[in-house]
């Protein structure tokens, strides 16, 4: 079974993941001022205000990843591209009777944090499908810059595979971290071929 090993993973805080489409702003702007006109009850205009004004936020309160929130562009367009989709069909309705409208934002927003969810967590499992130090561009959710996710694959067919990757293994943190140090012996060319995950995770994790 092929395993998966993330190099510098770190719980991140973040203020959202859809806020950094290109489309965000003029689309929510559009929803938050035309709120008003959505529902019978004048009670839930604050609600279904409060819900938009504060969904970047929200969502990652509700994503309780273990690793960077970093989505890939692609990813990010399916999942806007699936939210406006739901947003739009929801504003092309007349009046709503009372609680329907922000039952419905709840709804959509529940679903764009699982898309949201299995976008980010599908990108590191597709890392599995490789041998050895494989990177692939992303987009942080903190700050909506272009950032890189590097992971290390354990898919490898054979023996020698594996001796290059780990190998590929020690360069990376040699050249990054620098922490190759002589206690290092776990990892080095003699232990290379019986090298379990098991204990290559500990070896790095003890230094």
């Amino acid at each position: 079974m092929a395993l998966l090993l993330c190099l510098g993973l770190t719980a991140a805080l973040a203020r959202g993941c859809l806020h950094c489409h290109g489309n965000f702003s003029e689309k929510f702007s559009f929803y938050r001022h035309h709120v008003n006109l959505k529902s019978w009850w004048v009670g839930d205009i604050p609600v279904s205000g409060s819900l938009l004004a504060d969904w970047s936020r929200d969502t990652m309160k509700e994503l309780h990843l273990a690793i960077p929130a970093e989505i890939t562009r692609e990813k990010l367009d399916q999942v806007a591209d699936a939210v406006y989709q739901k947003m739009d069909q929801l504003y092309q309705g007349k009046m709503y009777f009372p609680g329907y409208f922000p039952n419905e934002l709840r709804a959509i927003f529940r679903e764009q944090v699982h898309l949201i969810q299995n976008a980010i967590i599908e990108s590191r499992i597709d890392c599995q499908r490789h041998c050895g130090i494989f990177q692939y561009e992303t987009i942080s959710c903190i700050n909506c810059t272009d950032s890189h996710v590097v992971c290390f694959g354990y898919n490898c067919e054979s023996s020698a595979q594996w001796e290059t990757a780990v190998q590929g293994l020690l360069l990376y943190i040699n050249k990054w971290h620098n922490l190759i140090s002589p206690s290092f012996t776990c990892l080095e060319p003699p232990h290379l071929a019986n090298l379990t995950l098991e204990n290559a995770s500990e070896c790095l994790t003890q230094h």
